[in-house]
């Protein structure tokens, strides 16, 4: 792999995040600083190298059956998911900036999607490492199945974990609330994995799709009631 394709690759790990953040940001009618939003992004990027670390030393020092898999799947869930939201959690909880209920949710969304990058960076060029055809039809394939798959999925799992973070600020219970939102949001990672896991060779990734699908809808939802939380508030 030559540095043109390099370029390409990363060029083309962003594209994803671009176009997930760019869709659930409009759920936020007052749209955050940049700089901000750019900061949280960065934390989830750097946190990637904590969460490589951590994994690597839980499947080298935590062995685990072949058969007990799923216990494997949900203690690297667990990690992802826990570490994105410290990295949230890190760069914006003393900001001014954050304000309202759904900025929780939002900056959420930008750390999971820096961590993504990271990943799509990784497997986008390993794809160009291994595979033979047309760098830019290797691209276009892995960058489509990474848009509505793994980068989705982090969207999703922390914009859950975000809701309940919101709603343990507002009810003044932060740490149960975000505690049960990362167990929820690593609950739906876990999911998501095993649907992977159950259908690629049988050619039915259509199922997991169609969970993801089904989540984004609760996510849409859980947009709307962090709304309707600050227009109650305000009304008080």
């Amino acid at each position: 792999m030559n540095i043109l394709s390099l370029v390409l690759a990363i060029v083309a790990a962003c594209i994803p995040g671009i176009i997930w953040f760019a869709f659930f940001s409009k759920k936020d009618t007052n749209p955050e600083p940049k700089r901000l939003i750019v900061y949280t992004f960065s934390a989830g990027v750097f946190i990637s190298i904590f969460v490589l670390i951590v994994q690597y030393f839980f499947q080298s020092f935590i062995p685990i059956p072949a058969q007990w898999v799923l216990l494997s799947i949900i203690g690297l869930a667990f990690i992802e998911e826990f570490f994105k939201f410290l990295a949230a959690y890190w760069a914006v909880r003393k900001d001014r900036a954050f304000d309202e209920l759904v900025d929780a949710m939002i900056y959420m969304i930008a750390a999971a999607l820096g961590f993504a990058t990271v990943e799509n960076i990784f497997v986008i060029a390993n794809s160009l490492w291994s595979i033979t055809a047309s760098p830019i039809e290797t691209v276009l394939e892995t960058t489509a199945l990474r848009l509505i798959g793994a980068t989705l999925l982090h969207t999703l799992s922390s914009a859950i974990i975000g809701y309940y973070w919101a709603k343990g600020i507002l009810r003044r219970k932060e740490k149960r609330f975000a505690t049960w939102g990362i167990l929820i949001g690593t609950a739906v990672h876990v999911a998501f994995n095993y649907l992977i896991l159950t259908f690629q060779n049988k050619n039915l990734l259509i199922y997991p799709s169609l969970f993801l699908v089904v989540i984004a809808f609760f996510v849409l939802i859980e947009f709307d009631r962090l709304k309707e939380f600050r227009a109650r508030a305000g009304e008080k």
